[in-house]
């Protein structure tokens, strides 16, 4: 009875720990060198680590996936459970039809992710209108992004591949930031316009775009065109470039402020709404 004991001891309890173990040890072990290898080589050659995420992802699916088969496999009675499962029709049919439905679908289009590419690991989007940050990893299931609050969003990727994303580092990261002011019609507009350009031009993050042909024609630096006629304001709008969007998210709040502080010293109003109330009053019965 002992031996007994000890023999359903090992094949019940020792045997599968020890696999598990293993496979949590392979895979933390596997992550650990992939991550390495992809840091680097990121660092040093410039690789996408995208596509080295999803197989990192996908490896430690297959490992934990193989240790449960082997577990089944190593123990008789739940290999004859395992394969009474499996043959039969409907359970399986049940089990495909589930996976087909959220699991499969969600793996598919990770992999259409990783093969075409509309985003990668890095980069910053905009997903639909509510979320933006950066890609922080592509899994099997799931995309991570990490937005401006250091706040992780999670989307699956069948929902994520469904939602126009706003790449800014697709083909390359410099941005056209627009610099939108209203001045009153009262105002003196190339005056205004001559604000803007020296203020983008002074600041540090400034990128001059123009080649060297558009410099000896006399191009200007910064383009400043008067857009609309608004109700109570003409609307002018200046294209200023930056090297990333980070760069030019900081470029922008800050000529938005040096502007204001240019246009108040100069004499450049920039109106507000009015309102006119008329009070009518009924005149009392004799």
């Amino acid at each position: 009875m002992k031996i007994s004991l000890d023999v359903w001891y090992m094949e019940y309890i020792v045997v599968p720990i020890a696999i598990l173990l293993i496979a949590f040890g392979s895979t933390r072990v596997l992550r650990f060198f992939l991550d390495r290898s992809v840091k680097a080589a990121s660092e040093t050659l410039k690789v996408d680590p995208t596509r080295y995420n999803f197989i990192k992802n996908a490896l430690s699916f297959v490992i934990y996936v193989s240790a449960i088969i082997i577990i089944f496999y190593s123990i008789p009675t739940l290999k004859d459970y395992g394969l009474t499962l499996f043959a039969s029709a409907g359970v399986l049919a049940a089990i495909v039809g589930f996976a087909s439905q959220s699991a499969f679908s969600n793996i598919i289009s990770g992999i259409f992710i990783v093969i075409f590419k509309p985003f990668r690991v890095g980069d910053i989007v905009n997903v639909g209108n509510l979320h933006t940050g950066e890609i922080e990893d592509i899994t099997l299931r799931h995309t991570v992004i990490r937005n401006f609050e250091n706040r992780r969003v999670v989307i699956p990727n069948t929902i994520i591949s469904n939602e126009t994303v706003i790449n800014s580092h697709l083909t390359e990261e410099m941005t056209c930031m627009f610099i939108e002011m209203g001045i009153s019609y009262d105002s003196d507009i190339d005056l205004a316009m001559k604000i803007m350009q020296e203020e983008a031009m002074q600041h540090p993050n400034f990128t001059d775009r123009r080649t060297e042909e558009d410099k000896q024609n006399g191009d200007p630096a910064v383009n400043v065109r008067l857009v609309s006629f608004g109700d109570s304001s003409v609307n002018l709008r200046a294209w200023v470039w930056a090297a990333n969007p980070s760069d030019g998210f900081v470029m922008r709040c800050d000529l938005y402020k040096s502007i204001k502080e240019r246009f108040d010293q100069e004499g450049v109003e920039i109106p507000f709404p009015y309102r006119t109330i008329v009070y009518k009053e009924k005149d009392d019965p004799v």
